[in-house]
């Protein structure tokens, strides 16, 4: 508990110490933004910050920061200190700095802000891995909250066909805000959608303190434990927590957002303080998770069916209920959003006006067809879903290694301290290329070679190494790719 209470200090004091920091360092102005300048009633429209603030917090939270700890906690209490370091260091930061440097270019997508700060080589591999990440996104925030409205909430069986039924509805609750504009739909529900969100959390975070931290490990058992599937900290719980640190998904978010802010000046908690707030909500489902491990709860549990154990052990059967549904909002609000960003960023880059409805339904259905199929082999595919998953997890962080790379050549050509994003880039380019050449849904290389060169299966070796290379690699080509591409920048018209 004293380890929990900690990471909490650290996400809120060093999160306004370092938000503050990250706030002088762009330096954000009075001059108007794209939500007045471009104003069209669609995607540019100015909201209030306080509702700015909501959906932006919705948008990223998706099932990430409550599946992804619930499962990392089981490397130990060392989650309650990488969670708020991260966040603070990396997560926050990344959702800063990409929207405010969206906000700075009328409101671009990422795809185009890749093309000015890294040019066509990057955008072009950047642009395919960041639509996939979406439409894995979005199948996934379909799959997950749908099962959990069937399992927890109306108590039925998941394999049965009422599954695909609720799929449905769900499906064309995301096709309809998709097309609608954004104050219309997302910006009336998600006021609702908000206070569930919060009362949820806070009921955990009620119940784990009244636990006093009685059923967690003691300090005895070191921070770092052994996995019950013997899975190694570096790089696997970077990849599973993933959301609740940093998340690449998330420039895709901001992205929209900048699109209704009125003034610079509100992107520090509109983009880096809801980050924190996602920071606070993984730590909470985190330390339930631990108590109830503690309790005697089986660890093989898996992720989705330890949301409604938790709930119910902390809230009684109607709090749990409720608690349950603020889960299933997560996704729900964050899954709109997936589908509505990748309709801009295909709009953005074949130049397809966003202001004819037709045009907007036109794309809507191009991007939810491949979606439905994902979904159809997820569900019917033993494994499917972890499979699913497993890709989410990978694509998504090396989406946010792309955006940090931008970020630090916007800096860097700006004349500003670039190395605050220069480092969480290079430390994160290591874990995702480790990640891919060690894992089997990748290269697989020790497993490979094991044999030949007397590595064991479960080393990371030859994967640790080629992660390292990768990582110098970024350490020392952003910085000099921002030098060589600084007259090109500074002429570049979005």
């Amino acid at each position: 508990m004293v380890i929990f209470l900690i990471g909490l200090v650290i996400l809120i004091v060093g999160g306004a110490i370092y938000g503050k920091f990250c706030e002088k360092v762009f330096g954000p102005d009075d001059r108007e933004t794209p939500a007045t300048a471009l104003a069209d009633g669609v995607d540019y429209v100015a909201m209030k910050p306080w509702k700015n603030k909501l959906i932006e917090l919705l948008n990223i939270a998706g099932t990430g920061p409550i599946l992804g700890p619930i499962q990392g906690i089981l490397f130990g209490p060392i989650a309650f200190i990488t969670i708020p370091i991260g966040c603070v260091l990396a997560g926050a930061l990344h959702d800063y700095f990409v929207g405010m440097i969206s906000m700075r270019n009328g409101g671009a997508q990422i795809p185009k802000m890749m093309y000015k700060f890294l040019g066509k080589g990057a955008t072009r591999i950047y642009t395919v891995i960041i639509w996939v990440l979406m439409l894995l996104t979005g199948v996934v925030f379909i799959y997950t909250p749908g099962d959990l409205i069937v399992g927890d909430v109306l108590g039925m069986d998941v394999k049965s066909n009422v599954i695909w039924i609720v799929y449905a509805v769900i499906l064309l609750y995301y096709v309809i805000s998709t097309i609608f504009p954004i104050d219309q739909i997302i910006g009336r529900v998600y006021p609702i959608f908000g206070a569930i969100l919060i009362v949820s959390a806070v009921g955990v975070l009620v119940g784990v303190m009244l636990d006093g931290g009685a059923n967690m490990p003691a300090l005895s058992s070191g921070l770092l434990m052994q996995h019950p599937k013997g899975q190694s900290f570096i790089p696997v719980f970077f990849i599973t927590v993933a959301c609740g640190i940093m998340s690449g998904f998330h420039g895709s978010q901001a992205t929209l957002i900048s699109r209704t802010v009125k003034h610079e000046k509100e992107g520090r908690h509109t983009f880096y303080t809801m980050m924190l707030v996602e920071g606070a909500i993984a730590m909470i489902w985190a330390a339930g998770a631990m108590v109830l491990f503690g309790r005697g709860t089986d660890t093989v549990t898996g992720a989705t069916q330890m949301v409604g154990i938790i709930s119910r052990e902390f809230m009684g059967s109607i709090g749990g209920l409720f608690a349950i549904i603020g889960v299933i909002v997560l996704p729900i609000t964050s899954g709109d959003t997936a589908f509505r960003a990748v309709r801009l960023m295909i709009a953005e880059q074949f130049n397809i006006d966003q202001k004819s409805a037709s045009k907007r339904v036109v794309l809507s259905l191009i991007i939810f067809i491949p979606a439905i199929l994902i979904l159809f082999y997820a569900k019917s595919s033993p494994g499917g879903f972890n499979l699913l998953w497993r890709y989410f997890g990978f694509t998504n962080q090396l989406v946010a290694v792309f955006a940090l790379a931008m970020i630090t050549v916007y800096l860097k050509t700006a004349g500003k301290n670039y190395l605050i994003s220069l480092l969480p880039g290079t430390f994160y380019t290591f874990i995702v290329f480790s990640y891919i050449f060690h894992e089997k849904i990748g290269f697989g290389l020790e497993a490979r070679l094991g044999e030949r060169l007397g590595i064991a299966d479960t080393s990371y070796a030859i994967s640790y190494i080629l992660g390292a290379i990768c990582a110098v690699l970024f350490l020392w080509l952003v910085p000099k790719l921002a030098s060589k591409r600084k007259d090109t920048i500074l002429n570049y018209k979005m």
